[in-house]
């Protein structure tokens, strides 16, 4: 709306909007999606527990519950966790490989399909088609670095020579194996999901700092229910005004003048969130409480403590699992970056949308920067992964970088 119009006082509502989305798209899709996880095995019962007899002439008690709707509902809605405190890795939440493929596709199918939407909504098709391959590009490569990162091996163990053939499946499930595990788990962090189906901590270090570094760029690939999307617009933004100040020309995007104001809030939003991760994980390192609560001294566990508020701050939700986060530092902490992570970035994104809503429309002119094609995803992609590196880059440089030229050098902690 703030694109499309010009000279706009509001920029909708949100009751109708919500509600609109509610029952147009999340109900059917959840609906349909947890009735196929039932067919493929996952329980759906208000019943607490099962009992099995064993072939030793023994019982066990086995939990179910409504498991297969809530995993669709947790899968679509971007939101991570799960109902046996073991996330997507629990057989009953992921029974086989074609869930794992339909889960994948629920993390993903509202991030990308939003890019589509929205050029349908300005009638430029094209303009949606670059955001999304924007996405694409970085989540393939993310996908790709961390497969490899974890099919090279652990260095320790291909040192000794006792490596496996497959590569570092520690933490994996033999299910899945390494490629459908890394997928979905740079999937997870590359949306807000946080839904793994294995366990990041067990990663490899460069295999841990893909999805740490995606979550660190804001979620943008393809990012959450919405949240992903207008993260990229900020950057979209970025972009054209880093274009505009080469050629000196005031930027434009989607025909309203990008200024100061809409820097400087593009620019807040982000900044907002980087102070939240790093000052909230250098100042647990600075605790007893924090020192105590990591399961691994030197860069490994830096990485533990900025993966935890990365993805709290995020709103991801996924974790490296040996970090104990259960103290009330680190439940105040947390908490707080995850109330705070999600509205204070909230607030300059809608200001910049109703500061372009007031604007008029301008007709695109022969000075007009282009961005639909190449030369705009490239300039996209290097503004999202250079401001990210710019802001990160000290600390991952001192946990998983460092974590892996350490373990390839065969020091441990």
């Amino acid at each position: 709306r703030a694109f499309t119009g010009g000279g706009l006082q509001t920029i909708g509502n949100f009751y109708v909007d919500l509600t609109r989305i509610t029952l147009y798209l999340l109900l059917p899709v959840t609906i349909i999606a947890a009735t196929l996880l039932v067919v493929a095995g996952a329980p759906q019962t208000f019943a607490q527990t099962l009992s099995a007899h064993t072939l030793d002439a023994g019982s066990q008690t086995i939990a179910i519950g409504p498991v297969a709707f809530q995993e669709a509902i947790k899968e679509f809605g971007t939101n991570g966790g799960g109902f046996f405190n073991a996330n997507s890795a629990h057989p009953f939440e992921n029974p086989n490989a074609w869930t794992n493929l339909l889960e994948n596709w629920l993390d993903l199918v509202i991030g990308f399909g939003l890019p589509i939407a929205f050029g349908i909504m300005l009638k430029d098709k094209a303009q949606g088609r670059a955001l999304m391959f924007t996405m694409a590009i970085i989540l393939a490569l993310g996908c790709i670095g961390t497969y490899a990162a974890e099919a090279g091996g652990n260095p320790l163990h291909i040192a000794a020579g006792v490596a496996a053939t497959g590569g570092n499946m520690e933490g994996k499930d033999v299910r899945f194996g390494i490629p459908a595990s890394t997928t979905f788990n740079v999937s997870a962090t590359g949306t807000s999901t946080g839904a793994v189906d294995s366990f990041t901590d067990s990663y490899m270090p460069l295999g841990g700092a893909i999805p740490l570094f995606l979550m660190q760029l804001g979620e943008v690939t393809p990012g959450g229910v919405g949240s992903g999307f207008y993260t990229i617009i900020v950057f979209a933004l970025l972009s054209v005004f880093v274009a505009g100040l080469m050629v000196g020309r005031t930027p434009e995007y989607l025909g309203k003048k990008v200024q100061a104001k809409e820097i400087k809030l593009a620019m807040l939003g982000v900044l907002i969130l980087t102070l939240f991760i790093l000052a909230g994980a250098g100042f647990s390192l600075m605790t007893k409480s924090g020192l105590g609560s990591l399961a691994n001294a030197g860069p490994h566990g830096l990485s533990e403590m900025l993966y935890a508020w990365s993805s709290a701050t995020e709103n991801n939700g996924s974790a490296f699992a040996g970090l104990s986060a259960d103290t009330p530092l680190l439940d105040y902490g947390l908490g707080s970056a995850m109330l705070f992570g999600r509205f204070a970035f909230l607030i300059p994104i809608l200001a910049i949308a109703g500061s372009l809503a007031a604007k008029p429309k301008l007709s695109v002119s022969a000075g007009t920067f282009p961005t639909t094609g190449p030369l705009f995803i490239g300039l996209l992609i290097g503004v999202i992964i250079i401001l990210g590196g710019l802001q990160y880059l000290p600390a991952d440089t001192l946990g998983p970088l460092a974590d892996q030229y350490l373990l390839a050098a065969g020091k441990t902690f």
